[in-house]
């Protein structure tokens, strides 16, 4: 009898497999204030986010959170929630922010913290808006039409020259991956024995049979294309 497929450990949740929590710096999430006024503490790294994060405090010293730093922030600056000041870093509703400004760290929903462009040295652009939606330019090229009162950051998400440094060993990699619970380096199926793999065994390395399967499969068997809606090529 072969090995449990790494899908089936995965789901035990072992320690091998949980993401270590002690290096998180805390939730990176929009207050739920209207208004505020804060300085920029310090700035710090997090092994799961790629970018730099801030950690703002109120004047009054009684509040605090953690955002993502945007480029050309630095320690002691001021950081707003408002309606009417467009400046780096400054937190506002999109329907607010001037056309053709870049903001980062988008809600989808007002009130649900910050979900869209949140990768180091990513941006969105607002192109216009209506008596109640706002129209933005996602880094993908694609266009999105969201409700004005979402908020988000001014700004281009700091960090991004990250990709420009190689990993140089797979050591470097396989950390990388392991602070965000993922599996490095990972194997194909069809290049393992029929015992520790569905889709394992051969002449050739092949899958050998649909590998579509039904949701309510075993775990044993549950890889592949997993209740796919449609398969093969788009035309």
């Amino acid at each position: 009898m072969g090995k449990k497929l790494i899908l089936q450990r995965r789901g035990r949740g072992t320690a091998r497999f949980r993401t270590p929590s002690h290096n998180y710096q805390g939730d990176v999430r929009y207050p739920f204030e209207d208004e505020f006024e804060g300085v920029v503490s310090d700035i710090v790294r997090d092994a799961i986010h790629t970018s730099p994060l801030m950690k703002v405090k109120s004047k009054e010293g009684n509040q605090s959170f953690v955002l993502l730093a945007p480029e050309g922030i630095r320690v002691g600056q001021s950081v707003k929630i408002t309606e009417n000041e467009a400046a780096i870093g400054n937190i506002m509703p999109i329907g607010r922010v001037p056309e053709g400004y870049p903001v980062y760290n988008i809600e989808l929903n007002p009130g649900d913290g910050g979900k869209l462009v949140r990768a180091a040295g990513s941006s969105a652009t607002v192109v216009s808006h209506d008596s109640e939606k706002t129209v933005i330019k996602l880094p993908s090229g694609k266009f999105k039409t969201l409700l004005s009162s979402c908020r988000a950051t001014i700004g281009i998400v700091a960090g991004g020259g990250r990709k420009d440094k190689p990993f140089v060993k797979a050591g470097a990699k396989y950390y990388s991956a392991r602070a965000r619970g993922k599996m490095y380096p990972t194997v194909r199926g069809v290049a393992m024995n029929p015992v520790a793999h569905p889709h394992g065994g051969g002449a050739h390395q092949h899958v050998g049979k649909p590998s579509t399967v039904r949701r309510g499969m075993p775990p044993g068997k549950k890889v592949g294309s997993i209740a796919a809606r449609r398969t093969g090529r788009r035309k």
